[in-house]
């Protein structure tokens, strides 16, 4: 079985839409705190949601807007739960990071690593109610070094659960790369552990698809999970607001605010001595430029983009996409329209 490209094409641009629009009323204040987005891991959920049918469960981290949109939850009170509303997918009170839809049997947790034993959970309730179902956990691959998540890798492993362990690698833990405080590789963890385990382009939507098929299918037939370590881009960094986007994106907006900040600390009579400032002051200009090189901005990194350009540039393509763009409108416009005056 061939994977539907414009299947997984159309789950892809509604996630984006919908996430871009809800990052422009991030900007404009309409949603407070941080925002974590999924742009950038849409070729890796679409790959695995797919799959999912009715009995299926989902335990998803702080970035859960996306499978949640592709697994077909209502994005209308999505977007109320994230503008705080009372009439949110959860009362207004979990916010974008603690999502849960019942009917969907999907639940999404801040706690770094929580994927873990939430998905072993679905999974053993599957295997003991509902015989061929599944469970997807997804995470990040910091969360490899929390300790629930490998004990949970290691009790899907004895007892067989149907789960599927998907981990988005960024390579990136926040700040912090990921090879500098993680040793070995994850996939010889998870086979360490007698998970069976695969590495997979979560650029490409069909590789992803592919991998995940036969994940699904392995653990239908009881043979036991997975783990799909699927390498990926966060095209948002770690979260909306982050300093040093914000200074690259937008110089003339962020910077002077940023640059007195660091030249009043930098000039103070207070404080450390004038060599370590001057140290301090070079690492700031180095993340800058980092940030301004980071090979991860790159255009071919967009997997929304690749899948794009597999598909034929044609008054199908265009219907798609206008649909799917009006569709997202509507909701925003419809939900805003509730607010308060």
């Amino acid at each position: 079985m061939a994977a539907d490209l414009w299947h997984l094409y159309s789950l892809m641009l509604r996630s984006r839409l919908f996430e871009e629009a809800t990052a422009r009323l991030w900007t404009e204040g309409r949603i407070s705190g941080e925002l974590h987005l999924g742009t950038g891991e849409e070729a890796v959920i679409a790959g695995v949601v797919s799959h999912l049918r009715h009995g299926d469960a989902m335990a998803l981290d702080h970035r859960g807007t996306s499978a949640l949109i592709m697994r077909g939850a209502d994005p209308a009170p999505l977007l109320r739960e994230m503008l705080g509303l009372h009439s949110g997918m959860c009362g207004g009170e979990g916010g974008h990071m603690h999502l849960f839809d019942r009917a969907l049997l999907a639940a999404a947790s801040g706690i770094v690593g929580a994927a873990g034993p939430a998905a072993a959970g679905f999974a053993l309730a599957a295997q003991m109610l509902r015989p061929e179902s599944v469970a997807v956990a997804m995470f990040g691959e910091g969360a490899m070094n929390q300790g629930m998540v490998l004990e949970s890798l290691n009790l899907a492993a004895v007892w067989k659960l149907p789960v599927i362990f998907m981990c988005k690698d960024d390579g990136w833990s926040i700040t912090t790369s990921s090879p500098a405080m993680t040793a070995g590789t994850l996939e010889g963890r998870a086979a360490g552990l007698g998970v069976a385990a695969v590495v997979v382009d979560g650029l490409d939507a069909e590789a992803v698809w592919q991998a995940s098929q036969e994940a699904v299918v392995r653990a239908r037939s009881g043979a036991g999970p997975t783990f799909l370590r699927a390498r990926c881009v966060h095209l948002d960094a770690h979260f909306l607001g982050f300093p040093l986007t914000r200074m690259v994106e937008d110089p003339l907006g962020q910077g002077p605010g940023m640059i007195g900040s660091v030249a009043r600390a930098f000039l103070s009579s207070r404080g450390a001595a004038l060599a370590e400032r001057w140290r301090g002051m070079k690492a700031i200009a180095e993340a800058v430029l980092a940030t301004l090189r980071d090979p991860r901005r790159a255009a071919g990194n967009d997997p929304v983009a690749r899948l794009r350009a597999r598909l034929s540039d044609d008054d199908r393509l265009r219907e798609l996409e206008g649909e799917t763009e009006r569709e997202v409108a509507a909701v925003v416009d419809r939900v805003l329209s509730e607010l308060p005056a």
